[in-house]
């Protein structure tokens, strides 16, 4: 590999530092760029199809045919989404220390594949229990499931999590590799990437929550895993296709697992001089990484409203109207597929910032982002909190909505009120991502050493990991203490007895401190790369 500028009259048309996929220096104009990031963004719309299409609609599974309390599902799927949003860490570890990008989405796609095949085989064995319990629907208080449907059900689970702990990360950073920041025109299209790789993310969701979550509850919960099984093999059939497009970054040495192997060689050998001269490559690495912290803790509130679209506002969604009329039809949505609202905005919003706002930006400050990624994130933290506030007083008005009409004590009952209220709650979430979650992943991916992208990309997302642990820890001891005073639990299954509201106006309130305590130590930061960001 040729990496010296100085060589550039032997390769002309050479990416410094970057391979083609037989080893030899990558041409410019024969890779990377967007020809080889479309086959990437394919392959992250499939996996937000699968992805998606089993967390999107997990609580209907748990509370339906697995037979868990409202409070106790909300809990799991919290502890879930934590531990997946978590194992980036190790994926991104293992892939820019040893495996490689390339390699370690490979494999996680298999991974990936064996998990869904699984869940598809657990969702089948709680039909069959119920049938030999002569009962012929689902009833789980009268038959419950068997304990080895559950523990199938979540031996799969947490692989799957495993699975996108190794291709969740790896897949962006890959695709932003394909654009050489060096280059000017490049390195704008790499801001870009960033907002279209979001775009086609958004549209994986969308698809899976209208389309997976009707096959789930009308027709085959088996069917519903099964399609994101396929829809995974595509993707990586996908992905191979695109590997002689693709810019491959050689490991460097100062990755994390090369400064742990070399540590414990040198301290081994006692060559206190090796280790004085390692320390300043691994030390920069360090001190790039603790840098994000300040900005990674203040956004745990947003992460924890974050979990809740596919949590508590699917559950309130239930409890109400869903029928949307045709001139001969009468179809009912089901309540999973109100996340859409969430991928319509995104998928409307993006191209406006983007084409509009970004060039009118650029303008007035020069930058080739129009705005600093801090200055993106902070506008999101805002919408974030807008959103909860929404939900706490859309739930305030459907509460009202049941007592007014008698249905606090009729759980079962539908509430006279069109799920239509709960399209602003659902769409604020939605600007926000574009905002706050783009934001934090080009910040991430831009604020850590070239040899620690993913690594970065996976702090990012272990922010919405710890935030789901915080949510659903906030969740179990409110269900109890409430519980405990009142005899009636925020969390009740019976929702109209139930106070959603209190909970969303305490995130509220946690969102404004988090937003607070953001804006003190985004004044203060200072890039890495000062030509694409201002200060805050």
């Amino acid at each position: 590999m040729v990496t010296d500028p100085l060589l550039s009259r032997c390769f002309p048309d050479y990416v410094v530092g970057a391979i083609d996929y037989r080893g030899r220096p990558a041409s410019r104009s024969a890779s990377g760029r967007w020809t080889s990031a479309l086959f990437i963004i394919a392959v992250e719309i499939a996996e937000r199809f699968a992805f998606y299409g089993v967390s999107s609609n997990l609580i209907s599974y748990l509370t339906g045919p697995l037979g868990e309390s409202t409070a106790s599902a909300a809990a799991a799927i919290n502890a879930w989404n934590g531990v997946a949003a978590m194992l980036p860490l190790l994926g991104a570890f293992l892939a820019d220390s040893y495996l490689g990008r390339y390699r370690t989405i490979v494999i996680a796609s298999l991974l990936y594949m064996l998990s869904l095949a699984m869940l598809t085989l657990s969702s089948l064995l709680p039909s069959l229990h119920l049938a030999k319990c002569g009962d012929t629907t689902v009833d789980p208080a009268g038959c419950p499931p068997s304990p080895s449907s559950v523990a199938l059900f979540y031996a799969s689970l947490y692989l799957m999590a495993f699975a996108q702990g190794g291709h969740k990360p790896c897949v962006q950073a890959f695709g932003a590799d394909q654009f050489d920041e060096n280059h000017p025109g490049e390195c704008a299209a790499k801001s870009s990437f960033f907002n279209w790789w979001y775009l086609g993310f958004s549209c994986g969701v969308l698809v899976a929550v209208v389309v997976l979550s009707y096959v789930q509850d009308y027709i085959s919960w088996g069917l519903g895993f099964g399609i994101p099984c396929v829809a995974m093999l595509l993707a990586l059939l996908v992905f191979l296709l695109g590997t002689n497009t693709y810019r491959f970054y050689p490991l460097e040495e100062n990755s994390p697992f090369a400064c742990m192997r070399r540590t414990v060689h040198l301290a081994t050998e006692e060559d206190r001089g090796g280790l004085d001269s390692m320390d300043v490559g691994c030390g920069e690495g360090s001190e790039g990484l603790l840098r994000l912290l300040p900005t990674w803790a203040t956004c745990l509130t947003y992460a924890m409203v974050f979990g809740q679209s596919s949590t508590l506002f699917t559950k309130q969604g239930s409890t109400l109207d869903r029928r949307i009329g045709f001139i001969y039809l009468n179809l009912e949505v089901p309540p999973a597929a109100l996340q859409v609202f969430i991928s319509v905005s995104i998928v409307g919003f993006i191209p406006v910032y983007d084409r509009i706002l970004v060039p009118v930006a650029r303008k007035f400050t020069k930058l080739p982002s129009g705005i600093t990624t801090l200055q993106r994130i902070g506008a999101g933290l805002v919408l974030s909190l807008a959103s909860m506030v929404a939900a706490a007083l859309v739930e305030m008005k459907r509460l009202r909505t049941a007592r007014e009409f008698g249905l606090v004590n009729q759980p079962e009952a539908v509430i006279p009120m069109s799920f239509w209220w709960l399209a602003p709650q659902y769409v604020l979430s939605g600007v926000a991502d574009v905002f706050a979650m783009v934001g934090l992943q080009e910040f991430c991916y831009d604020q850590v050493p070239d040899a620690l992208r993913s690594l970065g990309l996976a702090l990012y997302l272990s922010i919405f990991g710890i935030g789901s642990f915080i949510s659903g820890f906030l969740v179990s001891v409110i269900d109890k203490a409430s519980r405990k005073k009142t005899g009636e639990s925020w969390f009740s299954d019976n929702l109209n007895r139930a106070h959603l509201d209190y909970f969303y106006w305490l995130l509220a309130g946690l969102s404004t401190l988090g937003l607070l305590l953001y804006l003190h130590f985004a004044q203060a930061y200072v890039y890495k790369k000062k030509g694409r960001n201002a200060s805050m």
